[in-house]
């Protein structure tokens, strides 16, 4: 009988740091692909839906096919490490290829482009991902040391998300100013009062930063305004419409500069000959500003266009590279201490084995449900921030709160998780993940019908909810890895391949799932915001003069009280129907799993 040593260091932080470049590579597809290819390259964001779904059906039968391709290799470097390796190389290239798309595309071209990256970017993730969580069973014993292991994993992949969530913004906006600056390619517009009939507007903000109705009309006879706009030739294509969400700017207005400020500048074309241009200014600002009923103002504009399609391009490769650089450490220092005689079935076989093996689809449901709520929330989120919490700087908050909540995540798997482990055992700490889960929802629930608007207090709901998200997922692999050993000992075969392959498959279709559900809620509550694309001068000027009504520029009570019901309430009750799923079916407790290890090794 084969006798396996305990995990070095070396290999354990060979297996880590793998984790970290793996999901720096995930959360960068996963959080920014809509937004580079519908808010820097302009698709069409109904293309990008459909693109998306197609995915997502395509995964469910890409996945477990991979699972059976993993099973059935057999190499002199093992099962796991070739495939491991591949599939990080042509994942690397294809996630540069994704975020380099040619400038020169458009319509169809860019939606064929979008479609066949995206897709080649899931095919070579799960060409990778499964065997790295599939390795686990196959170099570690049962119980403590593989929990160990799976639990630095998990932690592993939660340090590499909140890596690339805290850092991209800053890097991309970084390295494209940098090389942006060397290029030649920018053009310089500039519209002053003197040649084109600019509507100006100087509008009070309160101390949230949301619009007032004290808005200051001039009359064109009294407007002396320059605006001098620098951009690719691609942020001047069909309307002119700047703001400071897609430019950095800087005015003065009177002679006068605000220490918090919001601008608007469209103009329906080049040549329109009218221009609409809003000044959002604090009340201090306003006030020394409004003393006079002329304006004299100097607006300078860069577009912040083609600063992020550049920074994204070479943010990719670099985190490319690493993520090569990780995975080969992985490679070289881990090895597949046992062998793992797994034998081959064909897909039809495959769906018969998981469905033979109860516990294993236990854990599947489970996953599916319980990402299914997080995911929900996650996808309403930003609607929360900026229609109910709302207030100038809603951008700020919600990345703060994402900060401590991903801050949270990760301390739940690196540090709740192992102090729980001391004093519970695993299916003690899964209801406790679970109660804090929902406990941390209705708290949620209950700031947001008391009308509370800072951010600070929904640090609360954020503690419990993330918490019990890091610990349920340090949690839930572990239960999914135990599953391949009841799996041995009931059909006489494991299948580490074929059910990680569907941990890959449930975690992206519950996603799909959740933004099915979030984008019902839009649709429902009329939840939408319009888009700079959409923005032309009669729609400023329309918003102008319904903020000069007291007309504020948010959704109604109803939608607000839709969207909290179901970013909290829905969560809760699929979270109880895992709950009561799991507790019905799952029977691997501590000491079953050493009962079954025991049977195992004494039939080898």
């Amino acid at each position: 009988m084969e006798t396996k040593k305990g995990l070095s260091g070396k290999e354990k932080f060979a297996y880590g740091i793998g984790a970290v470049g793996k999901d720096m590579v995930y959360m960068l597809s996963a959080s920014y692909i809509l937004y580079y290819f519908q808010d820097i390259m302009k698709t069409s964001a109904i293309a990008m839906g459909v693109i998306l779904l197609v995915a997502r059906v395509f995964d469910a039968f890409n996945d477990p096919i991979m699972g059976v391709v993993v099973a059935k290799t057999k190499t002199r470097w093992g099962k796991f490490r070739p495939w491991l390796l591949i599939g990080t190389i042509t994942n690397a290239v294809i996630l540069f290829l994704m975020f380099a798309a040619p400038p020169s595309l458009d319509g169809k071209g860019l939606i064929a482009y979008a479609a066949v990256t995206y897709i080649l970017w899931g095919v070579t993730y799960t060409m990778m991902d499964i065997p790295y969580w599939s390795m686990i069973p196959a170099f570690t014993e049962g119980g403590k040391e593989r929990e160990g292991l799976s639990a630095l994993g998990r932690s592993c992949a939660g340090v590499g998300s909140a890596l690339v969530t805290i850092l991209t913004v800053m890097a991309v906006t970084g390295i494209g100013t940098a090389l942006m600056a060397k290029s030649d390619s920018n053009i310089t517009k500039r519209f002053t009062s003197a040649d084109t009939k600019i509507n100006a507007y100087v509008i009070e903000l309160d101390s949230d930063g949301n619009a007032t109705s004290k808005v200051i009309e001039y009359d064109t006879g009294k407007t002396d305004v320059s605006v001098t706009i620098v951009g690719s030739e691609r942020a001047f294509e069909d309307v002119y419409s700047f703001s400071n969400d897609n430019a950095k700017y800087e005015f003065t207005v009177n002679g006068v500069t605000a220490e918090t400020s919001k601008v608007e500048f469209v103009m329906d074309s080049g040549n329109a000959g009218e221009a609409g241009l809003v000044f959002y200014v604090d009340s201090k600002a306003y006030e020394k500003i409004s003393a006079s009923d002329s304006i004299k103002a100097d607006l300078t504009m860069n577009s912040t266009l083609e600063v992020e399609r550049v920074g994204f391009k070479y943010f990719s490769a670099i985190i490319g590279v690493l993520f090569i650089i990780f995975i080969g450490i992985t490679c070289l220092c881990i090895k597949e201490k046992s062998s793992v005689d797994m034998q081959t079935a064909s897909v039809k076989q495959m769906f018969k084995a998981l469905l033979g093996n109860d516990q294993a689809m236990t854990i599947v449901i489970t996953i599916v449900l319980f990402n299914t709520a997080t995911y929900i929330t996650s996808n309403l989120l930003i609607y929360f921030f900026k229609y109910d919490l709302a207030g100038s700087n809603w951008q700020g908050n919600y990345t703060l709160f994402n900060t401590f909540a991903g801050a949270m995540q990760i301390l739940a798997m690196m540090l709740f998780f192992p102090l729980l482990r001391k004093a519970f055992d695993t299916l003690k700490i899964f209801y406790i993940g679970v109660f804090a889960a929902i406990a941390g929802y209705l708290i949620l629930l209950g700031l947001s019908l008391a009308g509370t608007k800072s951010v600070y207090p929904f640090f609360v709901p954020g503690f419990f909810i993330m918490g019990a998200v890091g610990i349920l997922n340090v949690i839930c692999t572990i239960f999914l890895a135990n599953t391949c050993d009841y799996g041995e000992l009931k059909n006489g075969r494991r299948d580490e391949s074929v059910i990680f392959s569907m941990q890959t498959f449930v975690v992206k279709l519950a996603s799909g799932i959740a933004a099915l559900v979030a984008s019902i809620c839009l649709a429902v509550f009329n939840i939408q915001e319009q888009s700079n694309s959409e923005m032309n001068l009669s729609v400023l000027l329309s918003k102008v003069a319904g903020i000069k009504n007291n007309v504020v520029e948010t959704i109604d009570t109803s939608a607000v009280f839709g969207l909290r019901m179901v970013m909290t309430l829905m969560p809760i009750f699929v979270l109880v129907i895992a709950l009561l799923i799991f507790r019905s079916k799952y029977i691997l407790t501590d000491k079953k799993l050493e009962e079954i290890t025991a049977e195992l090794k004494s039939r080898s």
